[in-house]
């Protein structure tokens, strides 16, 4: 397992999760997510990327919500966690992101290759 992997395995188990409001993306996309993320998501055509981008969508977002949502990367798993991507509705977890995971995972965004979900 990659370091990079390694790493995202480590943030995502201390990004505290909450309900959304049922049916709402307002957060979903476009966004930038690490290389090694994009690598474990199924690969989506540049049509379907472009009418994502279009509708200021992600390419993984259906009918039925977030298609990757287990594997989804750490940036969409942040939404609502931190004030600085507070969820457009007031939804949070109980406890937000600890500070110094926070800082962490943007040191780790600084250092890693993104690309456009």
């Amino acid at each position: 397992m990659s370091d990079d992997m390694q790493k995202i395995r480590f943030f995502r188990t201390r990004i505290p999760t909450f309900k959304c409001v049922p049916g709402c993306h307002d957060c979903c996309g476009p966004v930038k997510a690490s290389s090694e993320e994009m690598a474990r998501l199924p690969v989506k055509s540049d049509l379907e990327h472009d009418v994502a981008l279009a509708n200021l969508s992600c390419a993984h977002l259906g009918e039925g919500g977030c298609e990757v949502y287990v594997d989804r990367p750490i940036i969409c798993r942040l939404f609502g966690t931190t004030p600085r991507l507070s969820c457009p509705n007031g939804m949070r977890p109980a406890d937000m992101i600890d500070v110094r995971i926070e800082q962490k995972i943007e040191r780790f965004f600084r250092e890693v290759r993104h690309v456009l979900v």
